[in-house]
């Protein structure tokens, strides 16, 4: 038998074994070139990670069709461009100020350059251009070594992820109750409602020392009750107050049952000894969490609630980075979950390394989520990778042309409360550039030229 008789024997074996070509058990029995061509399938041959430079950052800015959100995208000199989203109402530049530490550098080295832009991020809003450029660099080196993100962090726990969806709130109970019922009617298996004190300021005799006045959530002036934290605002709720909103719960439940979780956030903005009143008068709903009831960092009195009541405690979603918040969370055991938004948090792997160290204290963890279809996709490879990990808020249900922004994934997008993880390089999605210049905040122009922010002088070590 001559060579290629023998490789043809080999490939009929092969065949004959269902296994179409090359398998692992079977890479012994070919050639070394076979092998290798087997062993690199998967790598993006038009790409030379080693080499892939960061060449530009530009933004477009989107509206309407989902929150605020600025979409980053970054480009390199061998073609390969990455996205990300900064967080949902987060000012653009918070990305573009890191364009300059960025020119040069080899998007592969993720952490190295994280370190780098670290310093330039913080809670809330503040976090989401180090989050959004986290993103979409680990968007590049999916698609330059042709794997899904999910990979390069170890590999996924799932295939598919589940989420958890809030709905539009209405001061009527029964109202309400029939609008959650529509989210199980779609196949959302977990939910949260959005309840509070603002459900009672046309009820006499519920709020003490309540603001006065139109609500205005962004209208800044002394004592504006938005921007005063908890403690502060002396507010209590009476007794007729907590029956009220129990009464929503009450409505709730016998609508959608118990056997779906369902967790409650935007109580308010009162302090510790109401949230415990609260949390205790709930406890008989067997709520799934009682989110952000007072600010997060406010460790000691996280866990004087969390220790007051069966009802499980959740925050996270505005903490940026592991040591930045959640490891003192964790540590005091102040919380049941951890609750991180990987646009503000740090992005993809920041999210799971919160997760990761969550579970090693037997502390729940979920994602919070509300801009874009880029960085709800990149949560999803943050959840696939985490093994404690419980739920993905989905914030744009009724947004229908929210997953009309990218292309290249299977849709509906989540399908029965679940989203597939992607298998695709990367992130897993490209743009519909046609949709996101439907959708640009008025002025902004189509990832337009950001030259302006290619050099800053600056000194940015931070010690002597």
């Amino acid at each position: 038998m001559n060579e290629q008789q023998n490789q043809n024997s080999r490939r009929g074996f092969l065949n004959s074994l269902g296994l179409g070509g090359l398998s692992l058990a079977g890479m012994a029995f070919a050639p070394i070139e076979e092998q290798l061509e087997y062993t690199t399938q998967k790598v993006n041959r038009n790409s030379s990670p080693s080499e892939l430079k960061i060449t530009d950052m530009r933004i477009a800015e989107i509206s309407e069709v989902v929150f605020r959100t600025p979409i980053v995208r970054i480009y390199t000199n061998q073609g390969i461009i990455g996205h990300g989203d900064v967080r949902d109402g987060a000012a653009k530049e918070y990305a573009l100020f890191l364009k300059s530490r960025l020119l040069g550098e080899n998007p592969c080295n993720v952490e190295r350059l994280f370190k780098i832009i670290k310093q330039f991020g913080h809670h809330g809003r503040q976090g989401g251009g180090v989050s959004g450029v986290e993103m979409a660099l680990w968007d590049i080196v999916g698609k330059a070594y042709g794997v899904p993100v999910y990979q390069l962090l170890g590999g996924k726990y799932r295939d598919r992820v589940r989420v958890y969806c809030d709905t539009t709130v209405s001061n009527d109970p029964q109202e309400y109750a029939k609008r959650m019922q529509a989210r199980i009617d779609k196949g959302y298996t977990a939910l949260k409602m959005d309840i509070g004190i603002r459900l009672l300021r046309d009820i006499p005799g519920t709020l003490v020392n309540a603001p006065e006045g139109p609500y205005d959530p962004y209208k800044y002036e002394y004592r504006n009750y938005r921007l005063t934290q908890h403690p502060f605002t002396r507010m209590q709720v009476t007794e007729k107050g907590v029956d009220k909103l129990c009464e929503f719960l009450e409505v709730m439940r016998n609508q959608i049952g118990y056997e779906i979780p369902m967790g409650t956030d935007h109580w308010g903005h009162f302090g510790v000894n109401e949230a415990i009143k609260i949390a205790r008068a709930v406890e008989k709903y067997n709520l799934a969490y009682i989110e952000d009831i007072i600010p997060w960092h406010y460790t000691d009195q996280w866990r004087e609630i969390t220790t007051s009541t069966s009802t499980p405690t959740q925050t996270g979603e505005d903490i940026f980075t592991l040591e930045g918040g959640f490891t003192e969370l964790i540590d005091n055991r102040a919380v049941d979950i951890v609750h991180p938004d990987p646009n503000t948090a740090g992005g993809i792997l920041e999210s799971k390394r919160i997760g990761d160290y969550a579970s090693l204290h037997g502390i729940g963890f979920m994602h919070h989520h509300a801009a874009g279809p880029v960085s709800f996709l990149g949560s999803v490879h943050s959840a696939a990778a985490t093994e404690n990990f419980m739920w993905l808020e989905h914030h744009a249900v009724d947004k229908p042309k929210w997953e009309d922004l990218v292309t290249g994934i299977e849709k509906p997008i989540v399908q029965d409360g679940y989203v597939k993880v992607p298998e695709t390089p990367g992130i897993g999605v490209e743009l519909d550039e046609d949709v996101v210049k439907e959708f640009l905040v008025e002025g902004e122009k189509l990832f337009a030229p950001t030259t302006e922010w290619n050099e800053i002088r600056a000194n940015d070590r931070l010690w002597s």
